[in-house]
């Protein structure tokens, strides 16, 4: 058994991975900035708080004692380029002062490749608001690739579709690397229910290390 952090923990990544991460018997700690808002996420095994993920501070506070993280988080209405390089470097100095050493991140699948050194969201005619929020992500990446070895980290791509977020989870994730991964034929759209598998997965058995991966 685990002591997990989720930041995000109210939304459709972070919630799932929530109910994926206690569902397994893991004891869970679900970050959110409203807890009244969130409180339905409480559980035998999850406890909801408060927390800003662009505060090393708070961080650090939040995931004392803990064995890992999850960040799913993402405040709608700030800049996507300032935010997700924030939260990043946020992460990063906030994980290294609690000495929490693993760290996994959901991804976005425009930052993919989809011919070598060619990413989805430099593909002609990807929309230009798309590319911006894309590229919120790729800072997030490149703070995490600039900052050594103290954390542990790995950044979790989904598909560039969009998610299913009723859907139970499939139980048949597959692991690639930087390249989007191709769809099997007859598969279901991919879900936040098997997103939130891989992250857990990635807590309970991690096999990427400092890595951007693909899964389908």
């Amino acid at each position: 058994m685990s002591r997990i952090v989720v930041f995000g923990a109210g939304g459709k990544a972070g919630s799932k991975a929530v109910a994926e991460a206690a569902s397994r018997g893991h004891q869970v700690t679900a970050v959110v900035r409203d807890t009244a808002k969130y409180a339905h996420l409480a559980g035998d095994n999850v406890k909801v708080v408060s927390g800003d993920v662009t505060d090393a501070a708070s961080i650090a506070a939040v995931v004392a004692d803990h064995d890992a993280v999850v960040q799913a988080a993402y405040q709608p209405g700030l800049p996507v380029d300032e935010y997700f390089g924030k939260a990043a470097q946020a992460l990063l100095d906030g994980l290294t002062e609690a000495g929490v050493e693993r760290l996994v991140a959901v991804g976005i699948g425009t930052t993919l490749e989809v011919a070598p050194g060619v990413l989805v969201h430099d593909t002609e005619g990807f929309p230009e608001e798309g590319r911006t929020f894309s590229l919120g992500h790729m800072a997030q990446l490149e703070a995490f690739q600039a900052s050594g070895e103290k954390v542990d980290w790995v950044v979790i791509a989904p598909p560039p579709a969009v998610l299913d977020a009723d859907a139970e989870k499939s139980g048949k994730v597959r692991f690639g690397g930087t390249s989007v991964l191709p769809a099997e034929e007859g598969a279901p759209a991919f879900s936040y229910a098997d997103l939130a598998v891989a992250l857990i997965d990635e807590i309970e058995n991690p096999k990427h290390h400092r890595v951007l991966v693909a899964v389908a």
